[in-house]
């Protein structure tokens, strides 16, 4: 049984967000939170907070024991981007791109239907 949360308009950069998630995929959620608890990237707490929800999802909504949930997939797609534009020298303008991610975990309890 799987359960599933998403988290949208993360405002940070998908590129920067991917290398944190690496470290979780398909580990258990208890070592996966206590794993991102110590990091010192920002997307750390963003991820924590939807693997939080994923485990909350499957507690409540499928009555799936915690402690047995394990995260199956974990990946960040692209937002849209927010453009903005910088004045530069000689009346230019250059463009300045504000990155989007939409995080989502699933995570699995090994049992089938």
């Amino acid at each position: 049984m799987e359960a599933k949360a998403v988290t949208r308009y993360v405002r940070m950069s998908p590129t920067k967000v991917r290398p944190v998630l690496d470290l979780v995929r398909g580990k258990p959620v208890d070592r996966a939170l206590s794993i991102l608890e110590y990091m010192p990237h920002k997307a750390a707490r963003e991820i924590a907070r939807t693997i939080k929800s994923a485990a909350a999802n499957a507690e409540n909504n499928f009555d799936m024991v915690p402690d047995d949930l394990k995260i199956k997939a974990i990946y960040a797609d692209a937002g849209p981007i927010l453009k903005r534009f910088m004045p530069r020298a000689r009346g230019r303008a250059d463009r300045i791109n504000k990155r989007t991610t939409h995080i989502t975990v699933i995570v699995d309890d090994g049992e089938e239907l």
